[in-house]
């Protein structure tokens, strides 16, 4: 297997793997020994990046994947300087002490005390100034909380406001779109909007990559999957099938050819991906292998048809 590469996140001082592990539904269902000796298997391959949410708040159920991944990290041995975490920040709960309650809870949760990158949750308040959340991540920046930060499925549109108010204030702009890209979902990233944007060094990371598992063949699953924009989802598991054979005669599984798609977007730095099984890890770690052995062009032109939310999504992104 290749060793696994790295790409800098826009502007930044982050070099991240071209994977990175997802903690939403992972380690609370997992064996901890198991999970301690997959996220070690992933660091030893050469994955940096660790995605490590908080996914409840004061009224939610209650969740701990989080910690868990913690406690994991610990009990595996791995050296701060050996990994990045990429946390979440939720609009909803922005506030007059703006994201540093949450950032606090976050370090006190998953164990660190610097977030190498944050993601700014969906924008779905209406009552937010750009500007408040811009200067917010300032500060949060010039205190040495945070590294870089960047958004996840915002427009085109607003993530160009944000560059702009950043540009005017002096401070460190958004990075990285975290964006819902795969066979079937296509239509924003690979749109014109997003294209002018990574025309300019602006970086996307990957997500939702296998649809909740949907694309990697497991059509009858029932979890919690995220938000379905275009309201494609069942259009996807009717494709699914025709993934899952095109893979088998490429010789490879669903999941593995799902991630490789995703490398061979230009401006995707990074790929994120959930992985339950040391089995699942060594399957998506392979998709690097996978895009040089059938080539980015072929490969894209193969899953075509596959392709779902084409005139259904609006590319300018919600």
């Amino acid at each position: 297997m290749s060793p696994l590469p790295r790409r800098r996140v826009g502007t930044s001082d982050l070099d991240v793997s071209l994977l990175s592990l997802g903690s939403w539904h992972t380690y609370d269902r997992m064996d901890f020994a198991d999970a301690v000796a997959m996220v070690r298997a992933a660091v030893d391959a050469g994955v940096n990046l660790f995605d490590v949410a908080v996914y409840s708040m004061p009224g939610m159920t209650p969740a701990f994947t989080d910690v868990i991944w913690g406690s994991i990290i610990r009990a595996a041995g791995i050296a701060r300087d050996e990994y990045l975490v990429s946390a979440k920040l939720w609009l909803e709960g922005f506030g007059e002490q703006g994201f540093r309650p949450q950032l606090e809870n976050a370090f006190l949760r998953g164990g660190f005390d610097v977030a190498d990158l944050v993601i700014l949750g969906d924008l779905r308040r209406d009552d937010l100034a750009l500007e408040d959340l811009v200067e917010d991540l300032g500060r949060l920046t010039a205190d040495g909380l945070i590294r870089a930060w960047g958004v996840n499925n915002w427009s085109a549109g607003n993530i160009t406001r944000l560059r702009e108010l950043a540009a005017e204030r002096g401070v460190p702009g958004p990075q990285i779109a975290q964006l819902k890209y795969s066979i079937g979902r296509r239509s924003i990233p690979d749109g014109e909007p997003f294209g002018r944007l990574f025309a300019d060094g602006f970086a996307m990371q990957s997500s939702d990559v296998l649809e909740g598992g949907i694309l990697a063949g497991g059509t009858g699953l029932t979890r919690e999957i995220g938000r379905d924009p275009g309201g494609v989802r069942e259009a996807i598991k009717e494709k699914a099938v025709g993934v899952v054979k095109l893979a088998e005669e490429l010789g490879t599984t669903a999941a593995r050819l799902s991630v490789a798609f995703t490398l061979t977007h230009p401006a995707n730095v990074t790929t994120l991906f959930g992985a339950t099984k040391l089995t699942q890890l060594e399957d998506n770690l392979a998709a690097v292998d996978l895009v040089e052995q059938i080539g980015a062009a072929e490969l894209r032109s193969l899953v075509e048809p596959f392709w779902v939310d084409r005139g259904v999504v609006d590319p300018e992104g919600p």
